[in-house]
């Protein structure tokens, strides 16, 4: 079965080259541009993926852009900063395809501490732990991958437009009933600084956006 790849992309021209060479077969980058200033779009044209406009801000605004403009009846989201390997894809993918899970998200495995410093694993098992309480869902990661099947998907009508879209793709399947699995992947240093935490104000507004999806 093909998929879709969504890839949520701000100035990650120089990590796309590696991103789309290392495609498995049956997947289609879907490289959603949210106001990159790099060539991002160019790039990811040059090297054969599809380029999906999104002039509204935000993480949850470009992968619900991407959803929007996927084709495929299975899709996948995936960072566009080379922490994550996308020949790696299909054991995100495979459950999902097979009718074994209805969600499927990628637990990071850094392969050095440089890949996850202890600060963001610290926030990311707390809030881990607020989703268990929140939803049941066995998780141990809120990972930047996962896999659903695309109508789905767009049933939950997701309305977080930032950093809580993830998030609210989580809560929102496990209150309808989903069987929601994690797997692990290798998680790698990334390219550039993140968009989310790589500020303060960034990471400011991730707890805040995240804090008002469990609030729900």
């Amino acid at each position: 079965m093909s998929v879709d790849l969504i890839l949520p992309c701000l100035n990650e021209a120089a990590a796309l080259p590696w991103i789309l060479e290392r495609l498995p077969s049956g997947v289609r980058a879907l490289v959603v541009d949210n106001g990159s200033t790099d060539g991002s779009a160019e790039v990811a044209e040059s090297l054969g993926a599809t380029v999906v406009r999104c002039d509204t801000k935000g993480y949850g605004a470009a992968c619900h852009a991407g959803l929007e403009a996927a084709r495929t009846e299975v899709v996948a989201f995936m960072d566009a900063d080379a922490s994550l390997d996308p020949r790696q894809l299909v054991r995100v993918t495979a459950p999902v395809i097979a009718g074994h899970a209805d969600l499927m998200l990628g637990r990071r495995r850094p392969v050095s501490r440089a890949a996850w410093p202890w600060h963001l694993r610290l926030a990311n098992a707390e809030l881990s732990r607020r989703i268990r309480r929140r939803t049941g869902a066995r998780l141990r990661d809120l990972g930047p991958i996962r896999a659903a099947r695309r109508t789905a998907l767009l049933e939950l009508r997701l309305t977080d437009r930032r950093s809580g879209y993830p998030l609210e793709t989580v809560v929102r399947a496990a209150d309808a009933g989903w069987r929601i699995a994690e797997v692990d992947v290798d998680y790698l240093p990334r390219s550039g600084r993140s968009k989310v935490t790589g500020t303060p104000l960034g990471a400011a507004r991730a707890v805040l956006d995240m804090s008002k999806v469990l609030a729900r």
